[in-house]
Formats: structure tokens, sequence, C-alpha cells
């Protein structure tokens, strides 16, 4: 399709409004609340979902039944600046809990609420400008190439006006019910989080978390991703628990201190999860980010060869109409370089010229080919992982090799990494954002600044955030596991000379290796295989769900369509409910108050498979239920 042929819905020629007090105000508000929500959730089980259609809908919603304004693209620039939020918690905790696991070990001082935001500051800033320049290139010109999955549906959701209402009000029933249900769960403790089943002669466990978090991460990622995830928690659970037990024994293997039978016994399976299968989880998810990148290699080289060709000459002769203007080129190149000079010479982030160099190269490289991945595959499959892994073990080559060792280079090799995650996930969701614009008619340079908007908004916010979560439960814990970020820690210390358990990690790196040759995919595996059973049983639960709805026969494709719609913007809602509420229980946690009335009112296992039974039941009659018209 030539760009020239290609008309937006709204005219280049109309004026209406975007940047407004309301789409700002509200933009801000859901940057917040969704970027929090999704820090709790990637530091929970390691995943995280996209803020965007939930925001386009709630901005629908109230925008067009509560304030009786009817303006698509204020709409659409709420979704831009919340959806800011979300991909910039995303880039955070996949490295950054890093710094506070060594603080608890005694490595180095708590990382500030300075450094934290100034490091998600200025890889927000330049994920959005390193992607500017790209726009022309990759979301004009290979219109008809790139279809940013996620854009698109974006830009038909708000397309779908009269729906909005209807939309939202499913999105809010999902966050207040989740929000019931996870007071009732953690809060209340009326029942039991953890619904569970030793077999004593096994030494294996399985069981379920009755949160609704986990049920609708299992129904949005679908049936075949939740069951590669639950798969790798029965070989770890069932299989690998089991056999470190019985041929361990007596035997004191580190990094346990006591012998494995002693273990068993006290602490029963979850004991070797802690001690041992975790770091063969660690080496599956290392290799699977690794493989990623190397499958995607062909790719990315083409792709950034494809966007630099596209790129000279990219602003000659550029259209000046209103759905043509992109920041000027001066301030992009100018917030770049101010972006790269506060990296190195604020004291707060811990990395030197060099570091700040390396920034440059991986950082405009990476967000050129996050931005054309995602058009591609959309941002479920960009490998930001595997880019981050990396970018981390050249950094931490580069700063052994120059001296730069021991807690200083692994903090900065963190550093840098973090920069270079929230780079390529930042540059992902401008992508996809532009794309709803270029969709509906919107004025990129106003999307741009609202994108700006979102990350500084997110950037204040995921300290105060991570230092909450942190105070509260640890990093590292059950309540907060954060595998990814558990991980970075891993292979930065591993390279530098750390002690690690190595045997086990390359156990986990030749299973994720297995896994490839099955064509079974690594990542989903690797991660079921890290995080305890429990995670993984309610996740698959979510994806049976979705699974049973998909394969219906009496069903027609639209209808499955509609309802399947539904039960994920209901998912979006608990997801984002649960994970507010999991922040009121951490301030609750640090200001020492226990809402716990379990010594009053206990309802046991039996309560907690109803409450399940009923988030359940719930999660279809949404999904299922007639649209109001």
């Amino acid at each position: 399709m030539d760009k020239n042929n290609f008309k937006p819905y709204i005219p280049a020629e109309k004026i209406t409004p975007e940047i407004t007090v309301t789409s700002v105000v509200m933009g801000i508000i859901l940057a917040i609340v969704f970027g929090a929500a999704n820090a709790y959730l990637g530091l929970r089980v390691g995943m995280t979902v996209s803020a965007s259609i939930p925001a386009a809908v709630i901005s629908m919603g109230v925008i067009r039944k509560i304030l009786r304004k009817n303006s698509i693209l204020e709409s659409n620039m709420v979704q831009t600046i919340g959806s800011a939020g979300e991909s910039l918690a995303a880039g955070a905790i996949f490295t950054m809990p890093a710094l506070f696991l060594w603080a608890e070990e005694g490595l180095c001082g708590m990382p500030s609420l300075f450094e934290i935001t100034a490091i998600a500051f200025c890889g927000g800033i330049l994920g959005v400008l390193f992607m500017i320049p790209l726009r022309n290139a990759l979301i004009v010109k290979e219109h008809a190439t790139l279809l940013y999955p996620e854009g698109t549906a974006c830009a038909d959701v708000l397309l779908a006006g009269e729906e909005g209402g209807s939309n939202a009000v499913t999105v809010f029933s999902g966050m207040g019910l989740a929000a019931v249900f996870k007071f009732v769960i953690d809060g209340l403790k009326i029942v039991p989080a953890d619904i569970s089943k030793v077999f004593r002669s096994l030494k294996g466990e399985i069981g379920v978390e009755i949160y609704p978090a986990l049920l609708g991460v299992g129904y949005i990622v679908g049936p075949k991703i939740a069951s590669y995830m639950f798969v790798g928690s029965l070989m770890g659970w069932m299989v690998i628990i089991p056999a470190i037990a019985l041929f361990g024994a007596d035997t004191v293997m580190y990094p346990g201190t006591v012998p494995i039978a002693q273990m068993i016994a006290e602490d029963g399976p979850s004991a070797l999860w802690g001690s041992y299968l975790r770091y063969i989880g660690a080496g599956a998810i290392a290799t699977g980010g690794i493989i990623s990148l190397i499958k995607s290699f062909p790719l990315i080289a083409a792709t950034f060869r494809d966007s630099m060709k596209s790129l000279k000459g990219g602003s000659k002769n550029a259209d000046t109409a209103r759905t043509a203007r992109d920041l000027p080129m001066a301030v992009v190149v100018g917030g770049i370089v101010l972006m790269v000079f506060l990296i190195w010479v604020l004291p707060a982030i811990p990395v030197n010229l060099l570091g700040a160099l390396i920034i440059v190269v991986f950082g405009f490289f990476f967000a050129t080919v996050s931005s054309r991945m995602v058009g591609l595959v959309g941002s479920s499959n960009n490998p930001v992982s595997g880019m981050c892994i990396a970018t981390l073990l050249i950094a931490t080559m580069i700063f052994k090799a120059t001296g730069n060792t021991g807690i200083a280079g692994m903090t900065g090799a963190i550093a840098i990494g973090s920069v270079i995650c929230i780079v390529a996930a930042m540059a992902g969701d401008t992508s996809q954002d532009l794309k709803t614009g270029y969709l509906l008619g919107a004025t990129p340079i106003k999307q741009q600044i609202g994108e700006i908007v979102g990350t500084i908004a997110a950037a204040f916010a995921i300290g105060g955030v991570l230092y909450l979560l942190n105070n509260a439960w640890g990093y590292g814990s059950a309540e907060v596991p954060a595998p990814q970020a558990t991980l970075m820690k891993m292979i930065v210390e591993g390279i530098m000379g750390g002690e690690l358990p190595w045997g086990l990690v390359f156990i986990g790196v030749f299973l994720g290796i297995c896994m490839e040759i099955l064509r079974v995919p690594v990542m989903p595996f690797a991660i079921g295989l890290y995080l305890p059973i429990y995670l993984n049983a309610g996740i698959m639960t979510g994806g049976i769900v979705r699974g049973i709805m998909d394969r219906r026969k009496k069903t027609d494709k639209k209808t499955k369509e509609e309802q399947s719609t539904r039960g994920t913007l209901y998912c979006a809602g608990m997801i984002a409910g649960e994970g507010l509420v999991g922040i009121l229980l951490a301030v609750f946690a640090v200001f020492s108050i226990n809402p716990d009335i379990s010594d009053k009112l206990n309802l046991g296992s039996v309560g907690g498979l109803v409450l399940f039974a009923v988030m359940i039941a719930l999660l279809i009659k949404f999904a299922l239920g007639k649209k109001n018209k």
C-alpha cells in the first residue's frame, strides 16, 4: 500500500483535540497505575502484559460516556501516555532489583530513589528519541509491510467507539473484583493463597495459587504458552526435585549448607527449589534469551540495514501536513546527547564514560531492532530479555578486561543493562503507539510529547514501587521472586568470577537446548521451570478456560473473537486490580498494619477452592456476557 494512497480516520486537514488537560491527567494516572501493576506482576511471575488496549477502553468509557466528549484522538493520547508507564516498568523490573539484592548481601549500599528514577528517566527518554527518526521509515513507508499487531488492535478498539462504555465497564469490573479477591486472600487471609499436595514417597509437590492475576495471565497468553510453562513446572517439581532428593539423600551439595534429606524433612520440596532448582531454571532462561536472539539475528541484521537505508534522506521533502510532523531533529539529537551526558556525569548512575558509549551504540541498535521487530512479530515476541542478556555479557566482559571489576563493575553493568532494557521496551511501545496514531490520523509530534510525559511520570513512580515492594517482602522472596533480575545478577556475578553453582546452571542450559531441539518454546518452559509450580498451575487454569472457549464448535468465529476480547479486557482489569492491592498491602506491611483476621475466620483449603471457582465463573460470565448496546 503506497503511503500516498492511505487515508487516516481523521484527515490531516481536520484539527481535533489531542493534548488536553483531560488526556494528560488521565494518561498520567493510567501510566502510574498500569506501571505499578505491571511492575508487581513482572516481579511476581516474570511476565508483563500490554496496557494499551485497557487504557484505550478506559479512556473511551470516561471521555465518551462520562465527560460526554467525542474525540478519538484525545482517547488515543490517553493510551499513548498510559502505555508508556507499563513499558518503562517492564524494562526496569528485569534488571534493577539486582541492585537491591546486592545491597541485602552487604556488597553495596541500597540504590537511592534518585538513582532508580534517573536510570529509568534516561532509558525511557532515549527509547522514545531513538525511535522518532525511524517513524517515517517504519510506520509510513512500510505501512503495508509492518502491521504492528498491538498498535493496529488498539486503533480498532478506539474506532469501535460505540463499544467503549460497555468495554470500559468490563475492565473496571475486573479491577474491582480482583481487588476484593486479593484483599480477602492476602489481606484478611481467611483462605490460604496456596493449596498444595506433597507426595511424601516421591518427594515432589503440586499445587495452585488462587490469585486472580494468575488466572488472567493464563487467559491472555492462551493454552499453548500456559501449558509450556506448566510443563516446565512439572519437570522441576515432579522430576528434578524428586531426583535430587533420591540421589542426594545425606549429601551436602553447594549452595545448600545442610544434608538434602534434612532440607526435605524441615521445609519440604520447596527447600530444594530455593537451593537448586532455581539455578537450573536460570540457566534455561538465559539459554532461551540467547536462542531467541540468535534465531532473530538474520532478521535483526536485515532490520538494521533496511532501517538505515530508509533513514537516509528520510526527512528530505518531508510532508509538512499535520499527520507528518515529528519533533525537530535538532531537539531529538540534543535530547539524546543530554541523556547520555547525564548518564555519564550523574554520580547516582554508576556508569563511566566507557559505559555511556556502550549505551549509545547498543541503545540505538536495539531501539532500531525493537521498533521494527514489534511491527513484524508483535511486542509479546520481542526478545527484550535476550537483548539485555547480550548487553550484560558484553558490558561485563569489557569492564572485566579494562580492570573495572568487583562490585563497582557489576553495578555498572547492571545500570547499563537497565538502560538498554528500558530503551528496547520503550522503543517498541512508541512504535506501536505511533502506528495507532498513523491509522487514526493523530499528530506524531503530539504523540511523541505524550510518550515523554508518560515516561517522566512512570520514572518518578517506579522508584517508589521498587522500594515499597523490597521493604515489604524483599526481592527473591516467595511474594516477589523477581526471576528476570535474579538471572541478570547471576550472569554478571558469574562473568566477574563470583561463586555460582555452574553445574546446576549448565543442567538448565542443556535442558533449554533439548526443548529447542524438540521445537518447544524455550522461554515459557524455562520460566515455568524457574518459578514455583503453584504460580504456573494458576496460569495453566486460565489457559484451560481460554482453550475451552476458543474450541467451541457451535459458536461462530466472530462471536468467539468478541467474547475472547471481552475476556481479555476483564483479565487485564484483574491483573491491574490485584497489582494495585498488592502495592496497598506492601504499604500496610511497611507501616505494620495487619488486616489479618484468620484467627477469627478461616475457611481453609475448601474455601480457597470455592473462591477460585467463583473467579473462574466470573471470568466466563464476563467473557460470554452480551454487550450493552
